[in-house]
């Protein structure tokens, strides 16, 4: 999605998701030669899609990070989604360990929990579990934009009310959304557009329409 307040999170690629929350495929740009993640990796954006938000609660999404992590050799970390829930109220920020937090390819993203809320997002750093990045508004990205990010959440890691598709059960209503790449149209990068987190909202009942196909972020639990 390019613009602050539009609607939906928009891509076509891969086999989605199914509403329960289980993993689908593709979704990302072609795949690098890999048969496992880096070691130290701690956090990825997941290769594959949902078509709606409705990802079986925190429990499903959970399980997608799982099994993506587990695909790759990292199934005896323990996984959560980043995403922030209103009934209870569960801050994304607090789902996930206290870093440093390394991407699939031992990147360093962000040695603790605040320095990871204030960086931006980065095409380069917010890779999926593959080592792939994600198509977005980057110079020379395929098609179609999947930068959209389903997180429900604010930018400093805290739950965005109204915006979580039911707590991750439901097709109605609206989703917040940030941009994997921390950009916006035509490679703006300021704010709300550079916000990993959240930049913008987005549809419950379809995640494609604009820039996005229903991914998540996982990162290694407390």
């Amino acid at each position: 999605m390019g613009g602050a307040g539009g609607t939906g999170a928009g891509g076509e690629g891969g086999t989605n998701a199914g509403t329960a929350g289980t993993a689908g495929t593709g979704g990302s740009g072609g795949p690098d030669d890999v048969e496992g993640a880096h070691p130290m990796m701690s956090f990825f954006v997941t290769s594959d899609t949902s078509p709606t938000g409705d990802l079986g609660g925190l429990e499903g999404a959970d399980a997608r990070c799982q099994a993506l992590a587990a695909a790759v050799g990292h199934g005896d970390k323990t996984w959560r989604a980043y995403l922030s829930t209103e009934n209870p109220v569960v801050h994304a920020r607090d789902r996930i360990g206290p870093g440093p937090y390394y991407n699939s390819k031992g990147a360093l993203l962000a040695t603790n929990k605040d320095e990871l809320h204030q960086r931006t997002g980065d095409a380069e750093l917010f890779l999926d579990e593959l080592g792939n990045r994600i198509n977005g508004q980057w110079a020379g990205s395929p098609t179609p934009n999947q930068h959209d990010i389903l997180t429900g959440t604010l930018e400093d890691g805290t739950v965005a009310t109204g915006l979580t598709c039911g707590d991750w059960t439901s097709t109605s209503g609206n989703s917040q959304v940030g941009h994997s790449d921390g950009l916006g149209p035509n490679m703006n990068s300021n704010p709300p557009y550079s916000r990993w987190t959240g930049s913008h909202t987005g549809q419950c009942g379809n995640t494609q329409p604009g820039g996005g196909a229903g991914k998540i972020y996982c990162f290694v639990g407390p």
